[in-house]
């Protein structure tokens, strides 16, 4: 009896121990004007993410220039696979084009692969959100003639909170679905 005791309550401490950190979602918008394309399917390719926005973390800069994580707050998903997801989703919602993440779920290939490398993703002390970096447009069907096109997407940020920071990367990835879209739209 004394032994299932000490196994009950050793057992209830490992469970108050456990992460207690929030978990925060990178969602874009959901809009409801869809630009008409001359694709008809785009593959997105696993974004490419710096070592800072990879982690688990949810980071902001502080007023000297270092990057510091949110107390108690960190990704609810994988930051790679969570904005690889939401820019295609953006790119879906906002498209006349079926949209996917990698690995391409259907038969047919899709008629253009959009790669994007992120050289920054920071949420900044002086409240903006910075997202830049280059995408590449291209198609092995012979679709789309190959593009590559440098973006840089800044938005406004109420603060620094986890919650604010989540918000505002998901408005910065409908900022480059949009970019996107736009050099798409000028061969619809």
């Amino acid at each position: 009896m004394k032994t299932c005791l000490c196994l009950l309550l050793v057992t209830l401490f490992l469970a108050g121990c456990g992460d207690s950190k929030a978990r925060y979602v990178i969602t874009p918008a959901e809009d409801s004007v869809q630009t008409r394309l001359s694709v008809s399917s785009i593959e997105v390719r696993d974004v490419s993410l710096p070592a800072y926005a990879s982690a688990s973390e949810i980071i902001v800069e502080n007023p000297d220039g270092a990057l510091q994580p949110v107390a108690k707050a960190i990704w609810a998903d994988d930051p790679l696979r969570a904005v690889t997801g939401a820019l295609a989703q953006s790119l879906d919602v906002k498209s006349t084009a079926i949209v996917a993440a990698e690995p391409w779920p259907l038969s047919e290939a899709a008629d253009i692969q959009l790669t994007v490398r992120v050289d920054q993703m920071i949420a900044r002390a002086d409240g903006t959100f910075a997202f830049s970096g280059q995408f590449a447009i291209s198609s092995s069907t012979g679709a789309w003639r190959d593009r590559l096109q440098r973006f840089v997407v800044v938005v406004p940020m109420a603060d620094t909170s986890a919650a604010a920071v989540a918000e505002a990367t998901g408005r910065a990835i409908d900022g480059l679905a949009d970019e996107v879209l736009a050099l798409l739209k000028q061969r619809a």
